[in-house]
Parts: C-alpha cells; structure tokens; sequence
C-alpha cells in the first residue's frame, strides 16, 4: 500500500490549544489588575467587565494572527454565544439557589402532611398539604381540558387547516397568547362564579388556568408538527394508510418529545399563577380534596398568603411553598421526559 503524505505545511491549518487561551485570559487579569492598582478603580463588577473586554480583544487579535480572519470572527462569535448564556443562567441559578436556601429553613415532614386550619398567626405548625392537593387537582382539571383540544387545533391547523378557518384560529391563539392573567381569572369569575352563581372553586381555577394553557399547547405543538418531515408522510400515503391514521402512528409520534416539552412549558407556565385563583379557587385552609364543591387552596395562593404575613414564621412557609411548587413543576417534566424516552425507544 501507498504511504500516506502529509499535507504541505502551507496547507496545515493553525489553531489555537487551549494552553494560549489561558495565557490571553491570564494576560486579560493581569492587566486588568495592574490598571486597577495604578488607576486605583475600585469594584469587583468593575474588575471582571475589564477583565472580560481585554480578554475578547486579546483573544480576538491573537486568533486573527494565528488562525486568520474567518477563525477569529467564529471565535469571537462563539465567545459571545457562551457569555450571553452564562448572563441567562445566571439569575437563574441565583434564584433557585435563594429558594433552596430559604425554603429548607422551614422545611419538615409536617409541612406535606398538614394544613393550615387551626394554625395562629405565631404557630410554627401548619403545613401546605391542602395546597398541594389544590393544585395538583386544578393543573389535572386545566391539563383534561386544554391539552386535548390544542393538540387536536394544532394538528387541523397543520395537516388540515386551509383558508379562513385556519387563519382565524392562528389569529385567536396568537391573541390569547398574550392574554394577561388576570383577564382569565375575570372571565371565569364572571361567567361561572356571578352569572351562573356556581361560586368558587378549584373547577373554576382549573377552567381559568385552561384558558392560559391552551394557547401555549396549540403554538407549541404546531411548530413541533411542522417539523416532521414530509418524506414520512408521503411514504405513508405512498402504502395506502389514511390521513387520519398517518397523523396517529407515524406524526404524533416523531413530534412527541417536542409536544411535551410543549405541554410542560405550559404547565410550567400555569402552575405558579396566583391571579387568577384569587378570583376563582379563593383559597381554604382546610384540607378539601373535592375540587368542585367550596373554596379550595393552590401552592400559588399559600405562598400569596404567607408571604403577605407580618411574621417571620408564615414567611418561612412561603419561602417553603415556593421550594415546593418549583419541585413539583421539575418533577412533572423529569416523569414527561422519561415517559417520552420511553416511547421513543419501543
């Protein structure tokens, strides 16, 4: 066999390792530092911003001679890519990390096994047992109601949907998209609680909450189906096999991981909405685990509650209901990935 030739040397291309990048972000810190000694700036924010600047000059202009232009454009692009989502994650995690904090302050066996009913304003005791029972009831009732029918609107939309009915229904959800919160809460609050004196309850939060999650569904799931591939269709059609039975067994299916994550970006969007409970659920300190009877609690209304208290105990369970409701939202989407695994590989 032939002996493989190198390429040329001219031809090699010339890359910066990973030891260089250090040294320029070295570099970048010890001017950094310098100028902050002989200026006398002050400020760890101050520090970091200069740093971070003479690191994308010097990083830029090194890659320029080294690799070329084209590569120091593509690494001052990717440099930008990574800061702009390093500044996203940022608030994030300080968010979570604030919550864990506070919230396993408070935290016991008695809160998930006890309600509110009896507990003094200066009572350590109580927990948010009747909350947690209230909104996973009305996020069930809210995804019953809003899941189906958005899924069933995005695929008529997408496989079926022609002329003025289909722009109509892309022009409502487009609107109720943006719908604030409240407004649902008032619709419902006027339609079912007054006009036909049902009163509150958590049927009525989780119709609210419908409103809210059914526009997020259809939006989601289009763009999940419209990236299917027509290929698959075609070859379906191509065998005999219906419209109807196509969009069952080979559409649903190639876009089920993008259609949950869909409908848990719109249960995620609803489970921590306080509006329109308050005008729908109410809220209840004892425990009531029949949603369409009486006034009924949420996580979103507990938390409400609690941390518009003048005592450090009732905000220690708010800061615990927050820790709560965000474990639940987690836990929902980490069971709806597994389950969308799941069916991917059977």
């Amino acid at each position: 066999m032939a002996a493989t030739l190198a390429p040329p040397a001219a031809l090699q291309r010339r890359t910066l390792t990973r030891l260089q990048v250090g040294i320029v972000g070295a570099a970048a810190i010890g001017v950094t530092a310098v100028l902050f000694t002989v200026a006398q700036f002050q400020g760890v924010l101050d520090f970091i911003l200069v740093a971070y600047l003479l690191y994308l000059v010097g990083q830029t202009g090194v890659s320029y001679a080294v690799e070329g232009a084209r590569s120091a454009k593509n690494r001052l692009a990717l440099t930008l890519l990574m800061s702009a989502l390093f500044l996203a994650l940022v608030p994030l995690v300080a968010v979570l990390w604030y919550t864990l904090q506070r919230g396993l302050q408070a935290i016991s066996p008695g809160f998930f096994t006890h309600s509110m009913s009896g507990v003094g304003p200066l009572d350590s005791g109580g927990g948010a047992y009747h909350a947690i029972i209230g909104t996973l009831e009305q996020v069930l009732i809210a995804s019953i109601i809003s899941i189906p029918v958005g899924l069933l609107a995005a695929v008529y939309i997408v496989e079926y949907g022609r002329g003025r009915l289909a722009y109509w229904i892309r022009f409502f959800v487009d609107v109720m998209v943006g719908l604030p919160s409240i407004v649902a809460g008032l619709f419902i609050f006027a339609f079912w609680v007054l006009a036909l004196h049902k009163g509150f309850s958590g049927f009525a939060a989780g119709m609210a909450l419908a409103i809210l999650m059914m526009p997020i569904v259809v939006r989601a799931s289009e763009e999940m189906l419209k990236l299917v591939p027509d290929d698959l269709r075609e070859a379906s059609y191509a065998l005999g096999i219906p419209r109807w039975r196509t969009i069952v067994s080979v559409v649903l299916p190639s876009a089920s991981a993008g259609l949950t994550t869909g409908i848990i970006l719109a249960v995620a969007r609803v489970t921590g909405e306080t509006a329109p409970l308050l005008l729908t659920a109410f809220g209840f300190d004892a425990i009531r685990t029949n949603p369409f009877s009486g006034p009924q609690s949420g996580l979103p209304l507990f938390v409400f509650n609690q941390a518009g208290s003048a005592f450090a105990v009732a905000v220690a369970r708010a800061w615990t209901g927050a820790l709560t409701l965000i474990a639940i939202v987690l836990l929902l989407t980490v069971v709806a990935r597994l389950l969308t695994r799941r069916n991917r590989l059977v």
